[in-house]
C-alpha cells in the first residue's frame, strides 16, 4: 500500500474548496477569521503540548513573543498550565 503524504497547505485548500462547494452559491463572510481560528487553536494546543506547557519554549517554537502567546492562550481559552490530553483511540 502506497503511503500518501498530504501537506497542511493541501489540507487547508481542500477544506476551503469543500466549504465553498457546500455553500452552493450562498454568500459568506469572515472567512479570514474562520480559517485563522480553525488553524491557530490546534496549532497552539499542539505546540504547548510539545513544549510540556512551558510558554517560553512554546513561544520560541512558534517564533512569537511570549506575551503574544499568552494573549492567544487567553483568546482561545486554553489552559497554559496543563496541555490538553491526547485523544484516546477506540479499541476494536
Amino acid at each position: 500500500m502506497e503511503k500518501r503524504t498530504t501537506t497542511l497547505e493541501v489540507c487547508v485548500r481542500d477544506q476551503l474548496d469543500r466549504y465553498f462547494r457546500d455553500l452552493d452559491g450562498e454568500s459568506t463572510g469572515c472567512i479570514w477569521q474562520m480559517v485563522i481560528s480553525a488553524v491557530e487553536r490546534p496549532m497552539l494546543e499542539a505546540v504547548l503540548e510539545r513544549a510540556g506547557g512551558n510558554q517560553s519554549r512554546a513561544a520560541e517554537m512558534l517564533g512569537i513573543n511570549r506575551n503574544t502567546l499568552r494573549k492567544k492562550i487567553d483568546q482561545y481559552g486554553l489552559r497554559a498550565d496543563a496541555p490538553p490530553p491526547l485523544p484516546q483511540s477506540k479499541a476494536a
